[in-house]
Parts: C-alpha cells; structure tokens; sequence
C-alpha cells in the first residue's frame, strides 16, 4: 500500500512505497504490447537489466503467461488489440497480489491511467516511454510529488493544445481533424483561428 507521508510544506511532498521484498531477487517480467517493434526493443532492453522477460502481444497471450507462471513484474499496454490491458493487470493481482505492474497508456488515456493505479497498477507511464523511465518506475522505493504549479496551464489551454497537436498529426486537414475530435468543422476553424489562450 502506497503511504502519503505528511505535507511539511517545504518542497515536494515524498510518497515511500514498501520494499521490494522477494521482488528484489525474481526478475521475471512480463510485457504485454501489441507493438511489435516496440515489444522487441524493450524486451532486449530489460533482458540487458538482468530481467527474464516473456515479451507477449495481445491480452488473451498475456492471461496465458499469468497462468503459466505469474511474474514478479508487468509492463502491460492499456489498449491491445484484443481488449484492455488491465484484464491483464487484475488477472496478474488476483494470482500474485505483491507483483509491480507497471500500465502504459497514450496521450488523452491519463484520467483512465490514474483508475488503474486504483484498481492495482503500480504506476502508469504515457507512451512512449523508454527504458530508463520503466526500469525506475518498476523498481521504484520513493516517488517525489511535484507541488502545484503557481501559474497552471488553463483547461482552455489544454484543450487549444490537444486540438492544435490533433490538428498536426491529421496533416493540417480540418475535416479529418474534426472528424477524429467529434467536432463540428465550423467550430474547428473558429478554434484554429484564435490565438492560444492564457
């Protein structure tokens, strides 16, 4: 159980996890992608870490390696193309409740990423994520809680951003961007035309 130490008021908060326990001598990991070039690269990557990896692409594939021997660590993407990878996750609890999973989501899953952490995910990172930034999630003993910002980005903001950076990857086509956002073009273009918000 992850433990808030009390707010001094002098810089970041610290969030201590229990140690690794029987975690720190089983290095079996388990990754669930259904990413293949990104599968590959991480699996070699976490083999060079000194992890035993079963590197997997899909969840019906995970839930077998779970039932096959549960690992003591999981890198499971949330969105495979047969189903969520917290199917995964649960099942991974349910059989070995001290292992790490570790979820790794894409830009504008954060909200259903902070549920996971809920529900029994260790951590969650945004994709993409390198192997540095899994390894020490994984093998975290201390997370450092940033404070609040003074002057926080505006949900206008925010949002100007994620239409702005849809908008990019679409190719700058405004139908196919206010297709892919749900919105109705006018609104788009009226959007585009602004300048970024405070």
């Amino acid at each position: 159980m992850k433990t808030d130490p009390p707010d001094t008021g002098q810089g970041a908060r610290v969030e201590t996890f229990p140690s690794l326990g029987e975690l720190d001598t089983d290095k079996t990991l388990l990754i669930v992608d259904d990413d293949k070039p990104f599968l590959s690269r991480l699996a070699r990557a976490m083999e060079g870490r000194g992890f035993i990896v079963t590197a997997v692409q899909s969840v019906a594939e995970g839930l077998a390696a779970i039932a096959h021997e549960p690992p003591a660590f999981a890198v499971i993407d949330m969105r495979l193309s047969d189903g969520n990878g917290l199917d995964v996750m649960s099942e991974l609890k349910a059989k070995r409740p001290e292992a790490r999973a570790i979820i790794l989501t894409g830009y504008g899953n954060i909200v259903t990423a902070v549920t996971a952490v809920k529900l029994g995910a260790f951590d969650y990172l945004a994709k993409p994520a390198d192997a540095d930034d899994i390894y020490a999630a994984l093998m975290a003993t201390r997370h450092d809680k940033a404070e609040v910002p003074e002057n926080p980005m505006s949900a206008d903001r925010v949002r100007w951003e994620h239409i702005q950076r849809i908008y990019e990857l679409c190719g700058r086509n405004v139908s196919e961007t206010a297709r892919r956002l749900n919105m109705h073009r006018r609104t788009l273009q009226r959007v585009l035309a602004k300048r970024a918000p405070r």
